[in-house]
Protein backbone atom coordinates (compact mmCIF):
# COMPACT_ATOMS: atom_id res chain seq x y z
CA UNK A 1 0.00 0.00 0.00
CA UNK A 2 1.32 3.42 -1.03
CA UNK A 3 0.46 6.24 1.32
CA UNK A 4 0.60 9.55 -0.51
CA UNK A 5 -0.70 12.76 0.86
CA UNK A 6 -4.51 12.52 0.15
CA UNK A 7 -4.13 9.18 2.31
CA UNK A 8 -2.11 10.77 5.11
CA UNK A 9 -4.55 13.99 4.95
CA UNK A 10 -7.78 11.22 5.23
CA UNK A 11 -5.91 9.51 8.01
CA UNK A 12 -5.60 13.02 9.98
CA UNK A 13 -9.75 14.03 9.17
CA UNK A 14 -10.16 10.29 10.90
CA UNK A 15 -7.81 10.92 13.68
CA UNK A 16 -7.04 14.05 14.80
CA UNK A 17 -9.33 16.16 17.63
CA UNK A 18 -11.59 18.87 15.97
CA UNK A 19 -9.61 21.72 17.58
CA UNK A 20 -6.98 20.01 16.14
CA UNK A 21 -4.89 21.98 13.24
CA UNK A 22 -5.90 19.65 9.97
CA UNK A 23 -3.03 19.74 7.04
CA UNK A 24 -6.09 19.82 4.60
CA UNK A 25 -6.84 23.16 5.95
CA UNK A 26 -3.51 24.98 5.78
CA UNK A 27 -3.73 28.39 4.87
CA UNK A 28 -1.23 28.21 2.58
CA UNK A 29 2.87 29.49 1.83
CA UNK A 30 3.69 33.69 0.89
CA UNK A 31 5.27 32.49 -2.65
CA UNK A 32 2.45 29.76 -4.13
CA UNK A 33 4.13 25.83 -4.32
CA UNK A 34 2.66 22.70 -6.05
CA UNK A 35 2.34 20.78 -2.83
CA UNK A 36 4.09 17.68 -2.29
CA UNK A 37 2.61 14.58 -2.82
CA UNK A 38 3.97 12.29 -0.87
CA UNK A 39 3.98 14.10 2.23
CA UNK A 40 1.52 16.89 4.08
CA UNK A 41 2.71 20.67 4.33
CA UNK A 42 3.30 20.41 7.56
CA UNK A 43 5.96 17.19 6.91
CA UNK A 44 7.37 19.64 4.10
CA UNK A 45 7.52 22.45 6.37
CA UNK A 46 9.42 20.16 9.24
CA UNK A 47 11.53 18.74 6.47
CA UNK A 48 12.65 21.97 5.07
CA UNK A 49 13.67 23.37 8.34
CA UNK A 50 15.64 20.22 9.10
CA UNK A 51 17.63 20.52 6.05
CA UNK A 52 18.84 24.22 6.75
CA UNK A 53 21.51 25.84 6.89
CA UNK A 54 20.59 28.01 10.24
CA UNK A 55 19.40 24.59 11.57
CA UNK A 56 22.85 22.94 11.14
CA UNK A 57 24.59 25.82 12.88
CA UNK A 58 22.22 25.30 16.08
CA UNK A 59 24.93 22.28 16.90
CA UNK A 60 27.65 25.35 18.02
CA UNK A 61 25.42 27.29 19.58
CA UNK A 62 25.00 27.38 23.73
CA UNK A 63 22.27 26.82 25.42
CA UNK A 64 24.10 27.73 28.28
CA UNK A 65 27.01 26.27 27.94
CA UNK A 66 29.86 27.61 25.57
CA UNK A 67 30.60 24.43 23.16
CA UNK A 68 34.45 24.13 24.49
CA UNK A 69 33.36 23.78 27.97
CA UNK A 70 32.49 20.03 27.51
CA UNK A 71 31.41 17.88 24.90
CA UNK A 72 28.18 16.30 27.11
CA UNK A 73 26.38 19.78 27.69
CA UNK A 74 22.80 20.85 25.62
CA UNK A 75 23.85 22.84 22.93
CA UNK A 76 21.10 25.00 20.94
CA UNK A 77 20.09 21.64 18.11
CA UNK A 78 20.24 19.21 21.17
CA UNK A 79 17.80 21.22 22.86
CA UNK A 80 15.49 22.07 19.94
CA UNK A 81 15.48 17.62 19.25
CA UNK A 82 14.59 17.71 23.06
CA UNK A 83 11.98 19.99 22.53
CA UNK A 84 10.49 18.81 19.48
CA UNK A 85 10.45 14.98 20.97
CA UNK A 86 8.12 16.51 24.35
CA UNK A 87 6.21 18.61 21.81
CA UNK A 88 5.73 15.26 19.61
CA UNK A 89 4.10 13.49 22.58
CA UNK A 90 2.04 16.33 23.98
CA UNK A 91 0.28 16.60 21.15
CA UNK A 92 0.57 12.74 20.18
CA UNK A 93 -1.87 12.34 23.62
CA UNK A 94 -4.14 15.63 22.85
CA UNK A 95 -4.84 14.46 19.07
CA UNK A 96 -3.42 17.48 17.75
CA UNK A 97 -1.31 17.60 14.82
CA UNK A 98 2.15 16.49 16.07
CA UNK A 99 3.62 16.85 12.82
CA UNK A 100 2.94 20.89 12.83
CA UNK A 101 4.03 21.17 16.50
CA UNK A 102 7.33 19.27 15.46
CA UNK A 103 7.78 22.16 12.89
CA UNK A 104 7.25 25.08 15.11
CA UNK A 105 9.72 23.49 17.77
CA UNK A 106 12.44 22.39 15.28
CA UNK A 107 12.38 26.21 14.16
CA UNK A 108 11.82 27.80 17.45
CA UNK A 109 15.02 28.53 17.99
CA UNK A 110 16.63 29.45 14.44
CA UNK A 111 17.33 33.09 14.95
CA UNK A 112 18.85 32.32 18.18
CA UNK A 113 22.17 34.51 18.08
CA UNK A 114 25.91 32.45 19.41
CA UNK A 115 26.32 32.49 23.45
CA UNK A 116 22.83 31.81 23.97
CA UNK A 117 20.25 34.31 25.98
CA UNK A 118 23.45 36.82 27.00
CA UNK A 119 24.03 36.93 23.66
CA UNK A 120 20.28 37.88 22.42
CA UNK A 121 20.63 40.42 24.83
CA UNK A 122 23.96 42.00 23.75
CA UNK A 123 22.15 41.91 20.34
CA UNK A 124 19.11 43.59 21.43
CA UNK A 125 21.00 45.86 23.42
CA UNK A 126 23.09 47.35 20.20
CA UNK A 127 19.88 47.06 18.09
CA UNK A 128 17.28 49.57 20.69
CA UNK A 129 17.65 52.30 17.79
CA UNK A 130 16.98 50.13 15.15
CA UNK A 131 14.09 47.94 16.11
CA UNK A 132 15.67 45.98 18.62
CA UNK A 133 16.21 42.39 18.50
CA UNK A 134 14.20 38.96 19.73
CA UNK A 135 14.94 35.20 18.78
CA UNK A 136 11.22 34.55 17.85
CA UNK A 137 11.25 37.61 15.47
CA UNK A 138 14.72 36.66 13.96
CA UNK A 139 13.99 32.94 13.63
CA UNK A 140 10.93 34.10 11.43
CA UNK A 141 13.49 36.03 9.50
CA UNK A 142 15.65 33.51 8.59
CA UNK A 143 12.75 31.42 7.54
CA UNK A 144 10.91 33.78 5.49
CA UNK A 145 14.17 36.10 3.94
CA UNK A 146 17.22 34.98 5.07
CA UNK A 147 17.98 31.50 4.12
CA UNK A 148 19.07 31.00 0.49
CA UNK A 149 17.95 27.27 -1.31
CA UNK A 150 15.38 28.01 -3.55
CA UNK A 151 15.60 30.21 -7.05
CA UNK A 152 12.11 31.67 -7.20
CA UNK A 153 11.64 32.87 -3.74
CA UNK A 154 13.93 33.91 -0.53
CA UNK A 155 13.47 31.98 2.62
CA UNK A 156 11.94 28.16 2.88
CA UNK A 157 8.06 29.40 2.54
CA UNK A 158 6.86 28.20 5.08
CA UNK A 159 3.24 27.59 6.04
CA UNK A 160 1.44 30.59 7.47
CA UNK A 161 0.32 27.98 10.35
CA UNK A 162 4.09 27.25 11.33
CA UNK A 163 5.25 30.48 10.92
CA UNK A 164 2.13 31.95 12.93
CA UNK A 165 3.72 29.41 15.79
CA UNK A 166 7.11 30.68 15.52
CA UNK A 167 6.19 34.47 15.62
CA UNK A 168 3.83 33.59 18.81
CA UNK A 169 6.46 31.44 20.69
CA UNK A 170 7.21 32.78 24.07
CA UNK A 171 4.46 35.83 23.11
CA UNK A 172 1.06 35.55 24.17
CA UNK A 173 -0.37 37.23 21.51
CA UNK A 174 2.74 37.56 19.49
CA UNK A 175 4.05 40.23 16.65
CA UNK A 176 1.77 43.10 15.99
CA UNK A 177 1.28 42.26 12.58
CA UNK A 178 -1.93 41.84 10.79
CA UNK A 179 -0.93 38.79 9.21
CA UNK A 180 -0.58 36.63 12.55
CA UNK A 181 -3.86 38.10 14.07
CA UNK A 182 -3.02 40.17 16.92
CA UNK A 183 -4.37 39.55 19.90
CA UNK A 184 -5.15 35.98 19.22
CA UNK A 185 -3.42 33.10 21.20
CA UNK A 186 -1.62 30.76 18.43
CA UNK A 187 -3.04 27.05 17.56
CA UNK A 188 -2.53 24.66 20.09
CA UNK A 189 0.25 22.80 18.42
CA UNK A 190 2.05 26.28 18.60
CA UNK A 191 1.14 26.35 22.41
CA UNK A 192 2.58 22.62 22.59
CA UNK A 193 5.61 23.90 21.51
CA UNK A 194 5.70 26.77 23.68
CA UNK A 195 5.21 24.69 26.91
CA UNK A 196 7.37 22.06 25.81
CA UNK A 197 10.67 24.24 25.50
CA UNK A 198 10.09 25.44 29.02
CA UNK A 199 10.00 21.76 30.08
CA UNK A 200 12.67 21.11 28.04
CA UNK A 201 15.03 23.91 29.29
CA UNK A 202 13.84 23.65 32.96
CA UNK A 203 15.07 19.83 33.04
CA UNK A 204 17.96 19.79 31.00
CA UNK A 205 19.54 23.11 32.77
CA UNK A 206 19.01 21.23 36.25
CA UNK A 207 20.33 18.31 34.44
CA UNK A 208 23.87 19.95 32.59
CA UNK A 209 24.32 22.28 35.91
CA UNK A 210 24.52 18.71 38.27
CA UNK A 211 26.76 17.45 35.73
CA UNK A 212 29.02 20.47 36.08
CA UNK A 213 29.35 20.43 39.38
CA UNK A 214 27.31 23.64 39.94
CA UNK A 215 24.31 22.26 41.86
CA UNK A 216 23.51 18.85 43.31
CA UNK A 217 19.76 17.03 43.32
CA UNK A 218 19.68 17.26 46.74
CA UNK A 219 19.57 20.97 46.69
CA UNK A 220 15.86 20.23 45.22
CA UNK A 221 14.60 18.61 48.81
CA UNK A 222 13.14 22.05 49.96
CA UNK A 223 10.94 22.40 46.08
CA UNK A 224 7.61 21.31 45.77
CA UNK A 225 8.18 20.11 42.81
CA UNK A 226 10.22 17.29 44.55
CA UNK A 227 7.18 15.67 45.95
CA UNK A 228 5.69 12.36 46.59
CA UNK A 229 6.08 10.92 42.80
CA UNK A 230 9.47 11.96 42.79
CA UNK A 231 10.92 10.90 46.24
CA UNK A 232 9.34 7.17 45.04
CA UNK A 233 11.99 7.40 41.96
CA UNK A 234 14.41 8.56 44.45
CA UNK A 235 13.88 5.67 46.93
CA UNK A 236 13.76 3.32 43.48
CA UNK A 237 17.66 4.11 42.34
CA UNK A 238 19.37 4.57 45.67
CA UNK A 239 21.58 1.80 45.11
CA UNK A 240 22.73 3.31 41.51
CA UNK A 241 25.58 5.52 40.64
CA UNK A 242 25.21 9.04 40.78
CA UNK A 243 24.91 9.10 37.29
CA UNK A 244 22.44 7.21 36.11
CA UNK A 245 20.14 7.84 39.56
CA UNK A 246 20.27 11.77 37.88
CA UNK A 247 19.30 10.66 34.66
CA UNK A 248 16.29 8.70 36.36
CA UNK A 249 15.15 11.63 38.28
CA UNK A 250 15.23 14.13 35.51
CA UNK A 251 13.32 11.66 33.72
CA UNK A 252 10.78 11.58 36.13
CA UNK A 253 10.60 15.47 36.52
CA UNK A 254 9.55 15.90 32.48
CA UNK A 255 7.12 13.19 32.57
CA UNK A 256 5.49 14.54 35.79
CA UNK A 257 5.13 18.11 33.41
CA UNK A 258 4.15 16.00 30.47
CA UNK A 259 1.48 14.44 31.98
CA UNK A 260 0.19 17.42 33.70
CA UNK A 261 0.29 19.78 30.58
CA UNK A 262 -1.74 16.80 28.70
CA UNK A 263 -4.52 16.64 31.84
CA UNK A 264 -4.84 20.17 32.08
CA UNK A 265 -5.21 21.11 28.62
CA UNK A 266 -7.93 18.45 28.05
CA UNK A 267 -9.77 19.46 31.15
CA UNK A 268 -9.30 23.30 29.63
CA UNK A 269 -10.78 22.16 26.65
CA UNK A 270 -13.52 20.40 27.48
CA UNK A 271 -14.69 23.03 30.34
CA UNK A 272 -14.84 25.63 26.91
CA UNK A 273 -15.78 22.96 24.61
CA UNK A 274 -13.34 23.89 21.99
CA UNK A 275 -14.36 22.54 18.87
CA UNK A 276 -12.09 24.14 16.15
CA UNK A 277 -8.74 25.54 15.73
CA UNK A 278 -10.46 29.05 15.49
CA UNK A 279 -12.05 28.94 18.75
CA UNK A 280 -8.39 27.95 20.47
CA UNK A 281 -7.14 31.46 18.65
CA UNK A 282 -10.52 33.07 19.80
CA UNK A 283 -9.58 32.14 23.63
CA UNK A 284 -8.12 35.30 25.90
CA UNK A 285 -6.15 32.42 27.63
CA UNK A 286 -3.84 29.73 26.71
CA UNK A 287 -5.34 26.38 26.10
CA UNK A 288 -2.36 24.71 26.80
CA UNK A 289 -0.77 25.04 30.38
CA UNK A 290 0.17 23.70 33.35
CA UNK A 291 -2.50 23.04 36.25
CA UNK A 292 -2.30 25.90 38.98
CA UNK A 293 0.02 23.44 41.30
CA UNK A 294 2.19 22.91 38.53
CA UNK A 295 2.85 26.58 37.46
CA UNK A 296 3.79 27.42 41.34
CA UNK A 297 6.38 24.14 41.28
CA UNK A 298 8.06 25.43 37.73
CA UNK A 299 8.34 28.97 39.32
CA UNK A 300 9.77 27.77 42.07
CA UNK A 301 12.33 25.09 39.78
CA UNK A 302 12.81 28.50 38.09
CA UNK A 303 13.80 31.05 40.53
CA UNK A 304 16.11 27.72 41.92
CA UNK A 305 17.99 27.74 39.11
CA UNK A 306 18.44 31.41 38.54
CA UNK A 307 19.87 31.90 42.48
CA UNK A 308 21.91 28.85 42.14
CA UNK A 309 22.70 28.60 38.40
CA UNK A 310 22.43 31.02 35.82
CA UNK A 311 23.94 33.79 38.36
CA UNK A 312 26.70 31.12 39.39
CA UNK A 313 30.24 33.19 39.10
CA UNK A 314 31.25 30.89 36.32
CA UNK A 315 28.07 31.62 34.05
CA UNK A 316 28.86 35.16 34.88
CA UNK A 317 31.66 35.17 33.16
CA UNK A 318 31.05 33.36 30.46
CA UNK A 319 27.81 35.70 29.78
CA UNK A 320 30.19 38.75 30.03
CA UNK A 321 32.79 37.55 27.49
CA UNK A 322 30.37 36.86 25.38
CA UNK A 323 29.03 40.29 25.61
CA UNK A 324 32.53 41.57 24.87
CA UNK A 325 32.84 39.43 21.80
CA UNK A 326 29.37 40.47 20.37
CA UNK A 327 29.45 44.26 21.03
CA UNK A 328 33.17 43.96 19.28
CA UNK A 329 32.07 42.69 16.12
CA UNK A 330 28.69 44.77 15.55
CA UNK A 331 30.97 47.85 16.46
CA UNK A 332 34.09 47.03 13.87
CA UNK A 333 31.32 46.00 10.60
CA UNK A 334 29.66 48.84 11.38
CA UNK A 335 32.92 50.82 11.28
CA UNK A 336 33.70 48.77 7.84
CA UNK A 337 31.02 46.93 6.21
CA UNK A 338 33.25 46.19 3.05
CA UNK A 339 34.50 43.35 6.22
CA UNK A 340 30.98 41.66 5.49
CA UNK A 341 30.96 39.27 2.73
CA UNK A 342 29.44 40.44 -0.09
CA UNK A 343 26.65 37.85 -0.25
CA UNK A 344 25.16 38.53 3.10
CA UNK A 345 25.15 42.10 2.36
CA UNK A 346 22.53 41.62 -0.52
CA UNK A 347 20.39 39.54 1.32
CA UNK A 348 18.06 42.27 2.49
CA UNK A 349 19.41 45.25 0.41
CA UNK A 350 16.48 47.35 1.55
CA UNK A 351 17.52 46.49 5.17
CA UNK A 352 19.41 49.58 7.13
CA UNK A 353 23.18 48.48 7.97
CA UNK A 354 22.62 47.64 11.34
CA UNK A 355 20.24 44.91 10.49
CA UNK A 356 22.96 43.75 8.24
CA UNK A 357 25.10 43.11 10.69
CA UNK A 358 22.77 41.95 13.13
CA UNK A 359 21.78 39.33 10.75
CA UNK A 360 24.98 37.92 9.88
CA UNK A 361 25.86 38.39 13.87
CA UNK A 362 22.96 35.89 14.87
CA UNK A 363 23.84 33.60 12.34
CA UNK A 364 27.36 32.80 13.71
CA UNK A 365 27.52 29.54 16.09
CA UNK A 366 29.99 30.63 18.90
CA UNK A 367 33.20 28.85 17.34
CA UNK A 368 32.71 31.01 14.55
CA UNK A 369 32.36 33.69 16.43
CA UNK A 370 35.06 33.26 18.36
CA UNK A 371 37.25 32.92 15.46
CA UNK A 372 35.85 35.82 13.74
CA UNK A 373 37.06 37.74 16.68
CA UNK A 374 40.80 36.58 16.35
CA UNK A 375 41.00 37.18 12.29
CA UNK A 376 39.13 40.68 13.20
CA UNK A 377 41.70 41.76 16.16
CA UNK A 378 44.61 39.52 16.63
CA UNK A 379 47.25 40.70 13.84
CA UNK A 380 48.83 37.62 13.95
CA UNK A 381 45.75 35.71 13.02
CA UNK A 382 45.42 35.03 9.02
CA UNK A 383 42.33 36.75 7.77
Amino acid sequence: MIVDRARLEDMEERTLAPYAVASSACRGRMHTEEEAPWRTPFQRDRDRIVHSKAFRRLEYKTQVFVYHEGDHYRTRLTHTMETAGISETIARNLGANLDLAAAIALAHDLGHPPFGHCGEEALDGLMQKHGGFQHNQQSLRVIDLLEWRYPSFPGLNLTWETREGIAKHNAPHGFDEEEFQPGKFASVEAQIANLADEIAYNSHDLDDGVSAGILNLDQLTDLDIWDGAIQEEVEKVRHLDPTRKRYRIIRALINQQIVDVVQTTHENLERHGVKSPDEVRRLDFPVVDYSPSMTEKNGQLRAFLTDNFYRHYRLIRMSRKATRFIESLFTEYLADPRQLPPTDLRRDEDAPLERTVCDYIAGMTDRYALREYERLFDPYERV
